[in-house]
């Protein structure tokens, strides 16, 4: 099945990059940060949907956060895994199934100060809206 891109043009430009370089260009987005390609199943449409997105490791997981810079509404990736956990990853040129999970509040707490050592700003984004961000955990799957 086709994946859809991104339709945010820059967004886009950095997962054909990350693609086509098997992630040699793009994994590093700026220095010190570092992205992953998350394809989701489109909850209402069925159509596979790729976004790229900052990333940190915990343990063997992958963490990323939904904060689609604090608008008030939930992107709509994190609202696909929210219908469909399972979801494909790409790290590098490493490509992979998830199981998708929203973390807990205790985990929450623990896991956006990491995110936010690499990215500051999702503190910010925070502050912009009455939603709580989720931060989301992918959990490969094994086997």
């Amino acid at each position: 099945m086709a994946v859809k891109d991104s339709p945010t043009g820059w967004v886009n430009e950095h997962i054909q990059k990350y693609v086509e370089t098997g992630g040699a260009e793009g994994h590093e987005w700026r220095p010190g940060v570092f992205t992953l390609l998350l394809t989701t199943k489109g909850r209402k449409s069925g159509e596979m949907r790729r976004t790229a997105l900052i990333y940190q490791r915990a343990g063997d997981d992958y963490v990323v956060v939904a904060s689609q810079g604090g608008k008030p509404q939930h992107p709509s990736w994190y609202l696909n895994l929210a219908a469909d956990p399972v979801v494909d990853v790409q790290v590098e040129a490493d490509k992979f199934q998830a199981r998708a999970r929203t973390a807990g509040p205790d985990e929450r707490d623990r896991l956006w100060k990491l995110m936010n050592e690499v990215w500051p700003s999702y503190a910010d984004y925070q502050k912009k809206t009455d939603r709580e961000i989720p931060v989301v955990v992918l959990e490969p799957i094994k086997g």
